[in-house]
């Protein structure tokens, strides 16, 4: 059965994260995107996990359901110690097959950091010790490192991660089966590292609101069973894990080096070449994902590995909208061209992604017909973020954007 699966994203429960965020909501959202999996988040936070129990029924094979939405238990956690003498901030994700494992987690992890503070906890755990514990819950239970490149809280974080996956997770380095990406990085990016070939390269939305729902997502075709799932990834099955879906990783708000209290957005040759320091006030850089990426590569760019799971690069259905029409994307003109569109196609990756262009130019506008086209050929100009400023992503006005554009592959 073929199926997008967006396997991270959070509840109400978790910071800076909308209201709405709850079991209905999510699987109505789900539906509207055309996901037909989603990771439950946040289920070390004793009121969500709670509500998931009261609200998921279960499907059999390790998955449960919301009306038409299927769930899988899905966590996020901050595992926050000291290693060599550095401070290591790094996010992991953890996948369990039952509310049985998903208990005994939580009573492991609860000695270690306060669950209800936040959906996605802060844990005094060292990233092997977390593993260890997990696997202790059971054998069918899998630690996955979430979005690894980001700075701040991630496996390769420049400010805060390691240089390789054996000097994070030690000895437990057999338990990782796959790898999030992350907003601001892609497969590709990925690619460039020959010591990552044999992981899987996941792509999650790491939604904290509805509408996020699927901006980053999984294309599987097996059986819609954890077990196969997680069977899939820990082969890298390319017959049944058939492509990722990838924000332009420009787009991503950690892509380039930049300060953001000054306004500098930076490349990497350039901040290399000034020490990685800030041209305008001289204080250090943060340092983004293609930097680390430069860094850390043994490989070219454009080389792909044989055994690479395919991706696709698109923007959400309300972004093209927005900019064709030339408003704002929470605007009501957007809205509503984007409910009539859904009234009619079903889905939003159905129009994204299947949808013939003739068919679109039939059903809408020119402009968000010929948008979706562009998309699709990746031919999109953006401005890159950085130091926690989303990139900016143009498909028309290109004029406007010339000093900066990026023409992308």
């Amino acid at each position: 059965m073929e199926f997008i699966a967006d396997f991270h994203i959070h509840s109400k429960y978790s910071r800076a994260t909308s209201r709405e965020m709850t079991v209905e909501k999510i699987a109505e959202s789900a539906q509207v995107k055309g996901v037909k999996l989603v990771g439950t988040g946040d289920f070390t936070h004793p009121q969500w996990c709670e509500e998931l129990e009261q609200k998921l029924k279960p499907a059999g094979n390790g998955l449960y359901q919301c009306s038409d939405t299927y769930f899988i238990l899905v966590t996020e956690v901050n595992n926050t110690y000291t290693q060599n003498g550095k401070l290591r901030r790094i996010h992991n994700m953890i996948f369990a097959p039952d509310f049985e494992s998903v208990h005994r987690i939580n009573e492991k992890l609860a000695s270690y950091g306060k669950l209800m503070v936040d959906g996605r906890p802060t844990l005094m755990l060292d990233s092997k010790r977390l593993v260890e514990l997990t696997l202790g819950a059971g054998e069918d239970v899998w630690v996955i490192p979430a979005h690894v490149w980001t700075p701040w809280f991630s496996l390769f974080g420049s400010n805060s991660g390691f240089d390789s996956i054996e000097e994070c997770f030690g000895d437990y380095t057999s338990r990782i089966i796959a790898l999030e990406t992350g907003l601001s990085s892609d497969p590709a990016m990925n690619w460039r590292l020959s010591s990552l070939d044999r992981f899987t390269l996941i792509s999650n939305s790491d939604a904290h609101s509805p509408s996020k729902l699927g901006r980053e997502a999984n294309c599987l075709d097996c059986e819609l069973s954890y077990y196969e799932i997680i069977d899939t990834f820990r082969k890298k099955d390319r017959e049944k894990f058939l492509y990722t879906i990838e924000f332009f990783p420009q787009e991503g708000k950690y892509h380039y080096d930049g300060h953001r209290k000054c306004g500098v957005r930076v490349p990497p040759k350039e901040a290399m070449a000034n020490g990685d320091l800030c041209p305008i006030c001289g204080k250090r850089l943060t340092v983004g994902v293609l930097h680390r990426i430069e860094i850390l590569s043994d490989r070219e760019e454009e080389i792909v590995p044989p055994n690479a799971i395919p991706f696709k690069s698109l923007i959400p259905l309300e972004e093209i909208i927005a900019d064709a029409l030339g408003v704002g994307v929470d605007t009501q003109a957007v809205r509503n061209e984007y409910q009539r569109l859904i009234h009619k196609f079903q889905t939003e990756f159905s129009i994204l992604l299947d949808t013939p262009i003739d068919e679109l130019k039939a059903a809408t506008l020119p402009e968000v017909a010929q948008g979706i086209e562009r998309v699709r050929e990746g031919d999109v100009v953006i401005i890159p973020g950085y130091d926690g400023v989303y990139g900016e992503i143009r498909i028309f006005n290109r004029e406007a954007k010339q000093p900066s554009q990026l023409n992308l592959f």
